[in-house]
C-alpha cells in the first residue's frame, strides 16, 4: 500500500480498493503481451471478456465509471470515458494506477462526502440499472476488480 489512510471508512473502502488494484497487477505481471491479446473465451457475447486485454480495458473503464457516477450526482457536468484497448501488460498496471488514483481523488476534493444514505430517492441511479449510495457503489467497484482478477488468473490456467 501507498499509504496509511485514517478517514475511517473511506480509509477502509480505499484501502480495500488499492489491495484488489494491487493484486490484479500482481496477477497479470508476468504474462507477456502477445498473451494479452488472446481470445480465450470464443463463446461469450460480451465483448469485454473475450480476453485478458478485454478484460482489463473493461476494469479501467468501469473504474473510472464508479467515480464518474459519484462526480455526476455531486452535481459535475462530467461525461463517462470510452473504452480504451492498451498494448502492453506495463500500460494496463500503470493505467490501473492512474484510475485508482482518479478515484482516490474523488475523495481528496470531497473530504466530507456522505457516503451512506438510507433514502433510496436519494441512491444513485448506475447505468445498468441498479440504485447505490456512494460506498455501495465503491464496494461494488472493489468486487468488480476482485471478480474479473479471478477471471483472469482462470484465463491464465486455460493458457
Amino acid at each position: 500500500m501507498k499509504k496509511i489512510r485514517n478517514n475511517g471508512a473511506i480509509a477502509a473502502l480505499l484501502d480495500e480498493y488499492e489491495k484488489a488494484v494491487l493484486e490484479l497487477q500482481e496477477t497479470i505481471s508476468s504474462l507477456t503481451d502477445k498473451k494479452l491479446v488472446v481470445i480465450i473465451d470464443h463463446k461469450t457475447s460480451d465483448p469485454d471478456c473475450r480476453s485478458i486485454q478485454t478484460i482489463l480495458s473493461h476494469v479501467i473503464r468501469a473504474g473510472y465509471g464508479y467515480a464518474i457516477q459519484i462526480r455526476k450526482s455531486l452535481g459535475e457536468e462530467i461525461d463517462f470515458m470510452d473504452g480504451k484497448l492498451l498494448n502492453s501488460i506495463e500500460e494496463y498496471k500503470k493505467t490501473l494506477s492512474v484510475m485508482f488514483a482518479y478515484n482516490e481523488q474523488l475523495f481528496e476534493e470531497y473530504p466530507n462526502l456522505k457516503i451512506e444514505e438510507y433514502d433510496n430517492k436519494k441512491k444513485m441511479l448506475t447505468r445498468w440499472g441498479q440504485l447505490y449510495d456512494v460506498e455501495q457503489l465503491i464496494e461494488h467497484a472493489i468486487v468488480h476488480v476482485l471478480r474479473h482478477r479471478r477471471q483472469i488468473e482462470r484465463f491464465l490456467i486455460e493458457m
